[in-house]
């Protein structure tokens, strides 16, 4: 069960002119919970006049070494500035090094775990967070793998993790290609500007790298990129199950939402949670995440905007109606797996399960 504790923040350093890296300590007690799979994320909460705020920010730091010499001792996120953000305001304007904030313990499936081959990524903005992990502990962990990363920024002063990047392609000049794409900027060198649009992707990747001999790609950013590099691929016949993406911004008018069906009179949830269950009626209009939230409120969620995953229980009876769901593979949809956040009762009874 992904759990909260205070952590002490070590480094507030700023990456550009609308984002900044926040560095937790591990204290050591702690460290064993904290181990992370690159590409995973941290969920931090605060309290604003009684009322809670979550938001999930993806580890930038390479994972550390499986077992105990590889326990965190920090653990680095990336914040980019929100407008009229809650939290990353907050986090931008406000906290200082000593500063003791809530943060949940690492969940995520946007993960690799170090093997052999070719993979790749594709991602937009912020969405360099959490590929910077992944790309870095690959590198790190194992000489016969290489990367290529294509990414999309608005203007190189926007470019988060520039010298990091950097950085890796000084290190690992052989086995990490790099394209930059400006959207709204010039460069003196490179692809021209403009958007990594469908028609743009789908003649620059084969260009680029073998598309078949890909293991694995990453795609991760917002909403549209991530749609247009997912439709790219798939029209270069790519087997879905190698392509991986994170939304990490959703505009309603472009997401898609399930169509409404007619949601029983009377329903009720059974919920299994950290091995204990409850039964409790579902009030009108309710998702099955705010029922169980009104009895327990141990129950996990960070986004509530099916994006993160990290309310993902498995459905062992009735039938729900997700309206959303940026988080889950469709191997795990038809294995039954759901977001609680996103999900509504289709039948009387609906039983999850959020120990699995």
């Amino acid at each position: 069960m992904a759990r909260f504790h205070p952590l002490r923040v070590a480094a507030v350093d700023r990456l550009t002119d609308d984002s900044v890296t926040l560095t937790f300590d591990v204290p050591p007690p702690l460290r064993e919970e904290y181990a992370f799979t690159p590409g995973q994320h941290l969920a931090v909460r605060r309290f604003v006049d009684g009322t809670e705020i979550r938001r999930t920010y993806s580890i930038c730091s390479p994972a550390p070494l499986p077992g105990a010499q590889g326990e965190p001792r920090t653990l680095r996120v990336g914040v980019r500035l929100v407008e009229d953000g809650a939290f990353s305001t907050y986090a931008f304007k406000e906290v200082a090094v000593g500063d003791e904030l809530e943060v949940m313990t690492p969940a995520g499936r946007f993960t690799l775990d170090p093997a052999p081959g070719r993979y790749a990524a594709v991602v937009g903005g912020s969405g360099i967070t959490p590929v910077l992990s992944i790309v870095t502990t690959l590198l790190e962990r194992e000489p016969r793998a290489d990367f290529c990363l294509i990414r999309s920024d608005r203007t190189a002063a926007s470019t988060m993790f520039l010298e990091e990047v950097a950085d890796l392609k000084d290190r690992w000049p052989d086995r990490f290609q790099l394209v930059t794409v400006l959207s709204r900027e010039e460069q003196q060198a490179g692809l021209d500007s403009g958007r990594l649009d469908e028609e743009r992707l789908a003649g620059l990747l084969p260009a680029l790298l073998p598309v078949a001999e890909i293991e694995a790609w990453f795609l991760c950013g917002p909403f549209g990129l991530v749609q247009s590099a997912e439709r790219t691929l798939r029209g270069l016949d790519v087997p879905r199950r190698r392509i991986h993406q994170e939304i990490f911004h959703v505009d309603d008018g472009g997401a898609p939402v399930a169509p409404a069906t007619p949601a029983p009179a009377h329903s009720t949830v059974t919920a299994t949670l950290d091995g204990r269950s409850g039964t409790w009626p579902v009030l009108d209009g309710e998702s099955l995440l705010e029922t169980v939230l009104r009895n327990r409120a141990d129950a996990p969620y960070a986004c509530k905007g099916g994006v993160c995953g990290t309310c993902r229980a498995f459905r062992v009876s009735g039938e729900v109606r997700m309206d959303r769901n940026f988080a889950l593979e469709p191997e795990e949809t038809e294995a039954g797996y759901v977001l609680a956040c996103q999900s509504h009762p289709a039948t009387d009874t609906v039983e999850l399960d959020f120990d699995r």
